[in-house]
């Protein structure tokens, strides 16, 4: 290759080569022929051709202000996603996104900067809107800053959230599972083996998919008609459940335990362990989310989130936008949870003793 293409190429090099104007090779390159202004097809052939041969690549910059399609679909998380406590939660989501994306024909850029010194991030700390490198973003999150979210609904810029977020004005396009219905499947499990005295350890923090479980089990324990007087106490995640809130749950006549976070109901486990009871032999335990993969031990009763299949699915949400920006209308898709009838719970024992 010559010394004049060692550098960036062109389109005004390829309009030399091809023997054409430089606004016939930025017609054929953005595809912005219209009714009125035709190329021909012998044309935009040997300009696509030039383009090839000297592996031309559009500015995605100079195309997005040219209101272009850059064809780059942003990743943007509100809080880093590669410490190993946060990757089995987000690698499946970031699996599905990564092959959507390569499937409808699009790149992806992951957007790491804005972070403050509190370790929190926002996509405006430095007063610019940094994803419109991208033509569209997928949000993930669970420490959501509903502020952003709402800036960038209020400016027009495509974007997806992945999972549920109430956002005070119009709707926002989102992505999520449908956590109510799933923890109603596994309150219904547990009733089935006999259990009336569920112990139910919630969320500490209040989010949307908390909620969701919270009204899922409410609705499951109103067709029941369980008792969950003083057999109900929330945990965070981060602290966890102390063996004497365990023994105070045993000593209410707790038969079962049923945890929002998964990482809580193996903490739940192991405690069970330590005081002489077997599980599911003299307690049952069940979670409202996946464990870790490669967890030792048992396999968990509980739900799987279809984290793959969410992240296909923002994508296809945000291409609509992408796509068809004056037509596409904000749209949510919910989807179930696959219920998993594991090895920790088990029939209740009505000559189980009472710790």
């Amino acid at each position: 290759m010559t010394e004049q293409y060692r550098r960036r190429i062109r389109q005004s090099d390829i309009a030399k080569l091809a023997g054409v104007s430089q606004t016939t090779v930025s017609l054929v390159i953005n595809g912005r022929e219209s009714e009125t202004v035709r190329i021909p097809a012998e044309t935009r052939e040997r300009v696509l051709e030039v383009a090839r041969m000297l592996g031309y690549v559009a500015d995605p910059v100079a195309r997005s202000l040219a209101g272009g399609v850059n064809r780059l679909i942003g990743v943007y998380t509100f809080e880093s996603m590669f410490p190993m406590d946060h990757h089995d939660f987000y690698h499946p989501f970031l699996v599905g996104i990564e092959a959507q994306a390569e499937t409808r024909g699009y790149d992806l850029v992951l957007f790491t900067s804005a972070t403050g010194t509190d370790g929190g991030r926002s996509i405006y700390r430095d007063g610019v809107n940094r994803l419109r490198l991208a033509d569209g973003c997928v949000l993930l999150g669970k420490e959501t800053n509903r502020d952003d979210i709402a800036h960038l609904r209020d400016e027009g810029f495509s974007f997806t959230l992945v999972g549920r977020r109430d956002i005070p004005g119009d709707d926002i396009s989102y992505v999520t599972a449908d956590y109510a219905a799933a923890t109603e499947q596994v309150v219904d499990h547990l009733v089935e083996l006999g259990h009336r005295r569920i112990a139910y350890l919630p969320a500490a923090v209040p989010s949307e998919p908390a909620d969701d479980r919270d009204h899922g089990f409410h609705a499951a324990r109103a067709r029941h008609d369980l008792e969950v007087a003083d057999l109900v106490g929330p945990v965070t995640k981060e602290v966890g459940i102390s063996t004497g809130e365990v023994r105070a749950l045993l000593d209410a006549g707790a038969s079962a335990f049923l945890a929002h976070e998964s990482v809580v109901a193996l903490q739940v486990i192991q405690i069970l362990q330590e005081l002489g009871l077997d599980v599911p032999g003299d307690r049952s335990v069940a979670a409202l989310n996946d464990p870790p993969d490669g967890v030792p031990g048992p396999s968990l009763t509980c739900f799987r989130i279809p984290r793959r299949e969410l992240g296909s699915l923002a994508v296809d949400l945000l291409i609509s936008q992408i796509e068809a920006p004056d037509a596409a209308e904000p749209r949510t898709v919910t989807l179930p949870c696959t219920f998993v009838a594991g090895q920790t719970s088990g029939p209740h024992s009505e000559n189980r003793s009472r710790q």
